[in-house]
């Protein structure tokens, strides 16, 4: 890929959420561009007036804002590049290049029908009203793709039909449209799923009728699930948003998707945006498809979770559970920041802290039984003897109750924490009970033991 005065672009179709195949390769372009010290243009191709709305535009920038993908141009609207298309239009019946046919699909399939089975559509010019406007496809050779990631592709020219470019109308079809602003905007390289691989010629022919060098082209494989199929919503969180809902740090997610497809040579997989801008090459993106497994995502971000500086971690809780960043909340942040690996996971561990315990019934069902109560009154009785209510010394006032009722930990310590939260998952014991206070840890313990003992 040229080093000099690179040029990229994402242009999406503005028709719903920004889906994580999408997100995919708008990183792609972007570490791109930033890799080569180059530009990235946000073009947002929304031809389609019906589904291109307002709102879902905005879809696609907030989810690139959340990111943190920025751009250098742009957003630019294709719409809105009309002029400049239907001025290239005319260049190309004006040199011949393109001709108004009045065929319709009916006559399209009678031609072929004549000519066999393979051959490409050749039309007759018309002057009819409203007839369409084709571009004339040679009947010898082949269009090339020389694909940086798979390397040539080559379609027969005879085999393509002297392929519709505007409608009656004059409104222009998606593959001219594109061609026009990738020569127009000065687009070095277009990086798309290979799902576009099959327009590339058309718009290749385009890009040669009207006289301009084609950018390179690279087409990334396709996002399959861990089932192999398609990537879908079945699969999970299907787009940026819902990842942000469910927790996941931008960091985490620019760095997952860019090993979908691409990796390094020693197989790293932790790194910062700024290595991964460094490192990051087109040329070494696979061809095979890559497997997005949300498992494998809340791993990598819960190693990000745990690595951030306390404070930072705070922040993004907050953000997302609508709290202040105060000195309540970092507290509790900093006993559960070894345990969450999204931040949604973060509010049910550390909700005990400032609500009453949770009524959970199967966790209550499960572990307050046999001994419990007896074992929680001794519990509260030591507790009440600790000096400075903190883990250790909760820890060492709690241990000789584990041979006085030869019971293991899990036995001891369960009760306890189903007692202080309501449920059976927390951060640590006694980091638990150190943050929640004595005086709120033992009015909990005793409220179910005396439970237990109605």
């Amino acid at each position: 890929m040229p080093s000099d005065n690179s040029r990229l672009r994402f242009a999406p179709s503005p028709t719903g959420a920004l889906h994580i195949g999408g997100a995919r390769t708008a990183l792609y372009n972007w570490l791109a561009a930033r890799h080569d010290g180059g530009e990235l243009v946000l073009r947002i191709e929304d031809t389609d007036r019906e589904r291109s709305t307002a709102e879902n535009v905005e879809q696609i920038l907030d989810a690139m804002r959340w990111l943190e993908l920025d751009w250098d141009i742009g957003p630019t609207s294709q719409a809105k590049r009309a002029d400049r298309h239907a001025e290239a239009l005319e260049r190309l019946l004006a040199s011949g290049h393109a001709y108004r046919d009045a065929a319709n699909a009916k006559d399209v399939e009678a031609w072929k029908a004549d000519h066999g089975a393979g051959r490409g559509y050749r039309g007759t010019s018309s002057d009819q009203p409203g007839a369409a406007v084709r571009l004339r496809v040679p009947d010898e050779g082949e269009t090339v793709v020389h694909d940086l990631i798979r390397g040539p592709v080559a379609f027969p020219n005879a085999s393509y039909d002297d392929f519709v470019i505007a409608r009656g109308d004059g409104s222009v079809l998606y593959n001219f449209a594109v061609a026009v602003d990738d020569a127009e905007m000065g687009i070095t390289e277009v990086v798309r799923g290979d799902d576009h691989l099959s327009n590339t010629p058309k718009q290749l022919l385009v890009l040669e009728a009207l006289g301009y060098q084609p950018p390179a082209y690279a087409h990334l494989p396709l996002l399959h699930g861990p089932d192999g199929k398609k990537l879908s919503k079945r699969h999970g969180a299907a787009s940026v948003q819902e990842l942000r809902e469910a927790g996941y740090l931008p960091a985490a997610v620019r760095n997952y998707l860019a090993l979908l497809g691409w990796g390094t040579d020693d197989d790293t997989t932790l790194m910062s945006t700024e290595e991964l801008v460094e490192r990051f090459r087109i040329a070494d993106v696979g061809k095979s498809a890559a497997i997005f497994d949300e498992k494998k995502l809340r791993w990598l971000n819960g190693r990000f979770m745990r690595e951030m500086p306390l404070e930072e971690y705070t922040a993004a809780v907050a953000r997302h559970v609508g709290r202040d960043a105060d000195e309540r909340l970092l507290g509790a942040c900093e006993i559960a920041q070894e345990k969450a690996q999204t931040l949604a996971e973060v509010w049910p561990l550390i909700r005990f802290l400032f609500e009453p315990p949770v009524d959970d019934p199967r966790a209550w069902d499960k572990v307050m039984k046999g001994d419990a109560g007896t074992q929680l009154e001794a519990a509260a009785e030591a507790l009440e003897t600790v000096g400075r209510f903190e883990p250790a010394a909760i820890e060492a006032a709690l241990a000789p109750l584990l041979d006085r009722f030869d019971v293991k930990p899990g036995k001891l310590y369960q009760p306890i924490r189903v007692a202080i939260t309501g449920t059976s998952i927390s951060p640590g014991i006694f980091e638990s009970l150190g943050a929640l206070g004595r005086e709120r840890s033992l009015e909990r313990i005793r409220a179910a033991a005396r439970r237990l003992a109605t």
